[in-house]
C-alpha cells in the first residue's frame, strides 16, 4: 500500500495491523538492557486515532506531576492489566475511560502494535483504535493534566523525530523524541509511535 502521510484512513491502518500479534519488541533503547529480565507485569495503552483537519490525529495525555510512575510525562492512556480484564484491549479501553472519559462504545479497535518492555517493570501492549467524531474528552484531574492531539502525518515525518541520550544503570543509551509545541514525546511512547510508523510505512 502506497499512501502519502496524510491520506491514511482507519480502514488502512486496520489493514496494516491485521495479523500482527503483540509479541515482544526486538529493538529499542531498553530491550538489550532488559534481556533475561523482561518485566512480568502486563499493561496496555490506547493509541487512539481521531479525525483531524488534515487526516488522522493521535491523542496523547500529559500526566500530572505527583504520580508514582511517569509523572509529568506525555503518554497514551493506559495502565496495568487487571484480573477482571478480558484482554489487553479491555484494559486499554477501561483505562482510557478512567483517565480521559472516553466512552468505550465510541471506540473501534483496529489492532495492536508490538509489546514494549519498560524500565518501570511492565510489558506494555499498545492497542490502536479509532474514535468517532464529536466525542468530548474529560481528563481525570487526579491523573491527567492535559489531553492534546498531534497529526499522524506529522509523526510519520522523519524530520520531526530526533535523538537524545540518557543514562540508565551506568550506561548511556539513545532514545527518540518528538517536540510538539511545548510537549516532549519520548521514551516508550516515542518508541511505540516509531513502531506504528514502521508498520504503516514499511520503513
Amino acid at each position: 500500500m502506497t499512501l502519502s502521510a496524510n491520506q491514511w484512513l482507519p480502514a488502512d491502518v486496520q489493514e496494516a495491523l491485521t495479523g500482527r500479534p503483540a509479541r515482544a519488541l526486538t529493538s529499542g533503547p531498553y530491550v538489550a538492557l532488559l534481556q533475561g529480565e523482561l518485566p512480568p507485569a502486563r499493561a496496555a495503552v490506547l493509541c487512539a486515532l481521531v479525525d483531524g483537519r488534515e487526516g488522522l490525529d493521535v491523542i496523547f495525555t500529559r500526566r500530572v506531576d505527583h504520580l508514582r510512575h511517569h509523572a509529568g510525562q506525555v503518554s497514551f492512556p493506559g495502565g496495568r492489566v487487571d484480573d477482571d480484564d478480558a484482554d489487553e484491549e479491555a484494559t486499554a479501553l477501561r483505562e482510557a475511560h478512567e483517565e480521559i472519559g472516553l466512552p468505550p462504545a465510541s471506540v473501534t479497535v483496529l489492532g495492536r502494535l508490538h509489546e514494549h518492555p519498560t524500565i518501570t517493570g511492565f510489558r506494555v501492549t499498545p492497542v490502536v483504535a479509532h474514535i468517532e467524531s464529536g466525542v468530548t474528552l474529560t481528563p481525570n484531574p487526579a491523573e491527567v493534566a492535559d489531553v492534546f492531539q498531534v497529526p499522524l502525518h506529522w509523526l510519520l515525518d522523519d524530520a520531526n523525530v530526533s535523538r537524545a541520550t540518557r543514562e540508565y544503570r551506568g550506561r548511556r543509551i539513545v532514545v527518540h523524541r518528538f517536540d510538539w509545541n511545548e510537549h516532549v514525546i519520548w521514551g516508550a511512547t516515542a518508541s511505540m509511535i516509531l513502531d506504528l510508523k514502521k508498520i504503516l510505512l514499511g520503513a
